[in-house]
């Protein structure tokens, strides 16, 4: 399975945003692209493709998705009734890799996708391994009997931390390591700091 193998830290400096927790800290203490030394001028005035072009990626590189995984996401977006970019925020949150990461049974989206990638989840009974499949209303998450037995999800409280606020659309079992999608997730429970009109606006070029 094709994935992207950069260096997270890197790639969060490259966006000049946190794609990741352990970036945060990476970020405070140099928070210049890579390639450029601190204070240095040579980069110019952003142009507006440009904007719109790092706007896709810190969205792409945020969310775990190759170029093409995150185009086609675009394309199906557009054709879905409403706004594109708020319909491809909705999709991207519905991600399953995603979802068991807003859980809280994850540390980041990155280790989330390699949880499902495993096989450590039952979606509604049954075993399953893609972190791109959309979720919808009604279906449960659950992990797997014999992944309970695992040292990860016995350390579940030290491993990943409940989130101090679990999104809306999600109901949350800790203690029986289950999560049941209640709804569908909204603008206001995507991530923050994103401009969506900048993405569909590279697309529409």
């Amino acid at each position: 399975m094709a994935r992207d193998t950069q260096s997270i830290v890197k790639m969060s400096r490259r966006e000049g945003y946190a794609l990741h927790p352990k970036a945060h800290k990476a970020l405070v203490k140099r928070s210049t692209p890579p390639g450029q030394a601190a204070g240095g001028r040579f980069r110019s005035k952003s142009s507006q493709y440009s904007l719109q072009l790092r706007e896709k990626q810190k969205v792409k590189r945020l969310y775990g998705l190759l170029e093409r995984q995150f185009s086609n996401l675009m394309a199906e977006a557009s054709r879905t009734k409403g706004q594109s970019g708020q319909v491809l925020l909705r999709m991207l949150e519905q991600r399953a890799d995603n979802a068991v990461y807003r859980a809280g049974l994850a540390p980041s989206r990155r280790a989330a996708r390699q949880l499902v990638t495993h096989g450590h989840f039952l979606l509604n009974g049954h075993r399953f391994d893609i972190p791109s499949l959309q979720l919808k209303a009604g279906d449960e998450l659950v992990v797997r009997d014999h992944s309970k037995n695992s040292d990860y999800f016995k350390r579940i409280d030290e491993t990943s931390p409940a989130l101090e606020a679990t999104v809306g659309w999600l109901k949350v079992d800790r203690k029986k390591l289950t999560v049941t999608v209640t709804g569908t997730p909204t603008r206001e429970e995507a991530e923050p700091d994103i401009n969506e009109q900048l993405i569909v606006e590279y697309y529409s070029r």
